[in-house]
């Protein structure tokens, strides 16, 4: 298993998962002064209800092949919105319309976002 206690790594750890399957609009925003609730949010766009649902799927696989599973999971009904909850990091995938709407950037506006630019592929994330 491989040793994921910073949560940091996990959340770059998870970006990059999601780049590789090709999501757009990758972000990763420190809220752990804000909220007890988690440290990080990692926040992706899908195309489509089907790619929500394969990006979120791709993260738990990815992530119980190193040893980790989910303590919950919400919103695989409906794949407009998918959450991961790994504690120190939430997932937080979405159609893009109903990202829009819930706009957590702006919504958690006092996080600190994390440059993960060197992470990703140099056209995954949007201008």
């Amino acid at each position: 298993m491989e040793n994921f206690n910073d949560s940091k790594a996990l959340a770059i750890e998870i970006a990059k998962i999601l780049d590789k399957k090709k999501a757009h609009d990758v972000r990763v925003l420190k809220v752990e002064s804000l909220t007890v609730l988690t440290d990080y949010f990692v926040i992706a766009s899908g195309t489509s209800t089907t790619q929500v649902a394969a990006l979120a799927d791709e993260v738990e696989y990815e992530l119980s092949q190193k040893g980790l599973e989910p303590y919950s999971t919400e919103g695989y009904d409906s794949k407009n919105w998918v959450l991961l909850d790994y504690s120190n990091v939430i997932v937080h995938v979405f159609v893009p319309n109903t990202r829009t709407y819930y706009d957590l950037e702006h919504l958690w506006a006092d996080g600190e976002p994390i440059d993960i630019s060197e992470y990703l592929t140099p056209d995954s994330t949007l201008e």
